[in-house]
């Protein structure tokens, strides 16, 4: 029998989206998760009839940087909800020069530079290897693509998002480092976060949203803060407008997905059963509760 899905919309609000508009029936709830506290309370709707779960990522007011962000928390938070697809927008800086502020930018790839979070559910007690070749659900991929062409939104589909540590922005040198392995944008959180979601078994896509040139560009030293934060400001007015627009599409009832993220860990888990411990299983009870019930 084919096992029909009725989808869950996880939505992420990178800097400057601290909430969705239009959700009907809104309220905000605490979450709470074996890995600690997600960035803020759920903020759970319907959209279009179609039931969505927001989180802004650095929380209410922006207290919380990319490198503390509990992103397993996050993720966990999500799933726990019930969410099935996860779509993240975010804040970017754009590394070419047909990507200028205020441009979208759907990308299909990551380098990940990160290096102080924890990235990953597994570990000390059970072991497992997802694949992160194609971190992107193309599926929701070609819905997001479809929607910004209908709003007549600036968009480009496909590309690489570099995620640097940060909190500082990068040196001219790492700049042109990553011109010349190329990359398109460059940004502080959507890694591990990606990860996490294929951990997770949830579909996932980027929107990159550009806010101004990474120091690369010539002008780049001409940018004032009250420019970026305008620009800031009307990426997330489209963001929230390309939410509205996408959710009816991705919300409708559908099948397992075709590129298969929500059957990562099928092969995955590679530590044997009577290996496995308790404490670290009853952690990955949302995560990955269909494997650790199987």
């Amino acid at each position: 029998m084919t096992q029909t899905i009725a989808p869950v919309i996880g939505i992420i609000g990178g800097s400057g989206l601290y909430d969705i508009d239009g959700l009907e029936n809104k309220a905000w709830r605490k979450v709470t998760t074996p890995w600690g506290d997600p960035s803020d309370d759920l903020l759970e709707g319907t959209l279009g009839g179609v039931r969505c779960v927001f989180l802004p990522r650095h929380g209410r007011g922006h207290p919380i940087s990319p490198t503390h962000l509990n992103y397993r928390a996050n993720i966990d938070a999500l799933k726990r909800a019930g969410c099935t697809d996860v779509l993240s927008l975010s804040a970017v800086g754009s590394l070419k020069a047909e990507l200028p502020p205020g441009h979208f930018v759907i990308v299909d790839q990551f380098i990940d530079r990160s290096f102080a979070r924890e990235k990953s559910f597994f570990g000390d007690g059970c072991v497992a290897h997802v694949s992160v070749a194609h971190p992107v659900c193309s599926r929701l991929g070609d819905a997001l693509e479809a929607a910004a062409n209908a709003l007549d939104l600036p968009v480009t589909r496909g590309g690489t998002y570099l995620v640097m540590e940060g909190p500082q922005f990068s040196t001219k040198a790492e700049s042109e480092l990553y011109r010349s392995w190329g990359c398109s944008v460059i940004g502080m959180t959507n890694m591990p976060e990606a990860k996490l979601a294929r951990e997770a078994e949830l579909c996932y896509a980027t929107v990159a949203m550009v806010t101004d040139f990474d120091c690369w560009h010539p002008d780049h030293d001409h940018v004032t803060v009250d420019a970026v934060v305008k620009v800031l400001l009307g990426n997330a007015d489209k963001a929230r407008a390309l939410v509205k627009a996408v959710v009816p599409t991705i919300g409708a009832p559908r099948g397992l997905c075709p590129a298969g993220c929500d059957r990562a860990l099928d092969h995955a888990i590679i530590t044997a059963p009577d290996k496995r411990k308790p404490e670290l299983m009853a952690k990955l009870d949302a995560v990955a509760g269909r494997m650790v019930r199987a």
